[in-house]
């Protein structure tokens, strides 16, 4: 199976091995990211620093004209990844014959919510997140898609992977995250991660609901967990069944599929849009996936989808398959031909990955109907963790 590695352009800038080192790794592609959230990451090798601190969201080359006078637009890098940091870094492994793609991520964002207060999801109980960029208000939306028109379609690249485009939540690590205090478990992260501001309340209205009246369901079915009472009836069976069924139980199911249908809708949206400006701006053969969830409810860096939605929209996905890959199933049921379903395998032992049994996890993949490896993640391995990855079978 064709295999890619992620990469940051601050793994490779700087080191002249760096092509080296990951073509050895027996990958045809490297996945470069191009738009990235703040981050403080290890380079075990390379020859000039140790930690890399990228302190806001930013592009990681310089931003073109189209953002001249609108107030969301994107930041470019500071010293940790200077100039056209992507168009460099890409032109190592490009000369060592690998395929470069973009890798960008979107909605997560945690300098636009801070410049930016009111695009932010806010809960029921009113407080903002400002990683979390909500994607039902039309200027959060024209810039997602502005962002990924641009980012996307860089200098030499072959394709694209779009990360978090869709619904962001609670479940995302935050500067010292201190959120793991009660366990929210499926169904408290679901009804904590509903946003609440002035563009939600009206969608919720639109699915005939009061705009007021569930985030009041909201806080009286979590008020229980807030107390310790894990065993009170309700809360027990929710957390015993997980899933849907339990948001049902707690919110009530009128309520919770009013929600659901319209964040569904919201996400269904921009994700056609933003991969039709990606399209627009590409070239004829540019290949657009998405890192995805097949549960269309979930928040994060793998959005919720409808699996057939999304592959009817994009050219395949990103599907998250370290300690299992499960998830590829849905969308492997309702795969076309040609779509890419990529399991994404994380490498990094230290990261909880899984280096030693790379050939036996992506076998695993592959019979689950995986077509292609994205191995997670490059740079940040040590050398031992990159000698198990050289170690496995070409063919995997």
């Amino acid at each position: 199976m064709k295999a890619s590695a992620f990469v940051y352009p601050w793994d490779v800038n700087g080191d002249p091995d760096a092509p080296g080192w990951i073509a050895r790794l027996g990958v045809e592609q490297v996945t470069l990211a191009a738009a990235y959230h703040s981050t403080r990451a290890l380079t075990p090798r390379h020859p000039r620093h140790r930690i890399v601190t990228a302190e806001h969201a930013a592009v990681l080359y310089p931003p073109d004209g189209r953002w001249a006078g609108r107030p969301l637009r994107p930041h470019p890098a500071g010293d940790w990844a200077p100039g056209d940091a992507w168009g460099e870094a890409a032109a190592a492994p490009a000369g060592a014959g690998l395929e470069v793609h973009t890798w960008v991520v979107l909605a997560h964002n945690s300098r636009l919510g801070a410049e930016h207060p009111d695009t932010s999801v806010v809960n029921a109980y009113g407080d903002r997140y400002p990683w979390a960029p909500c994607i039902a208000q039309p200027a959060t939306r024209a810039y997602l898609t502005g962002l990924a028109a641009e980012a996307a379609v860089r200098p030499g690249a072959r394709g694209t992977e779009l990360e978090s485009l869709g619904w962001y939540g609670l479940a995302q690590l935050h500067a010292h995250d201190k959120t793991a205090g009660v366990g929210l478990g499926d169904v408290g992260q679901y009804l904590m991660s509903l946003c609440f501001c002035p563009a939600c309340r009206a969608g919720y209205g639109e699915e005939g609901l009061d705009a007021d009246e569930p985030a009041s369901a909201v806080r009286a079915a979590l008020e229980p967990l807030w107390r310790g009472a894990i065993l009170e009836p309700l809360w027990r069976g929710a957390a015993r069944d997980g899933g849907w069924s339990g948001v049902e139980k707690l919110l009530g199911e009128t309520r919770a599929n009013a929600t659901r249908a319209w964040r569904d809708r919201v996400a269904r949206s921009l994700q056609q849009e933003a991969v039709a400006a990606v399209r627009a701006a590409a070239p004829d053969g540019f290949q657009v996936l998405l890192h995805a969830d097949p549960v269309s409810y979930h928040c994060g860096a793998n959005a919720g989808v409808d699996p057939a939605h999304i592959l009817s929209v994009a050219d395949g996905v990103v599907v998250p398959c370290t300690g299992g890959a499960g998830l590829l199933t849905p969308f492997a049921q309702q795969r076309r031909a040609g779509a890419v379903l990529a399991a994404h395998l994380t490498v990094v032992a230290g990261l909880g990955g899984r280096p030693a049994v790379l050939a036996a996890d992506a076998a695993r993949a592959r019979d689950l109907g995986a077509t292609e490896l994205r191995l997670y993640h490059a740079g940040l391995a040590s050398d031992a963790d990159l000698e198990a990855v050289r170690e496995a079978p070409a063919g995997r």
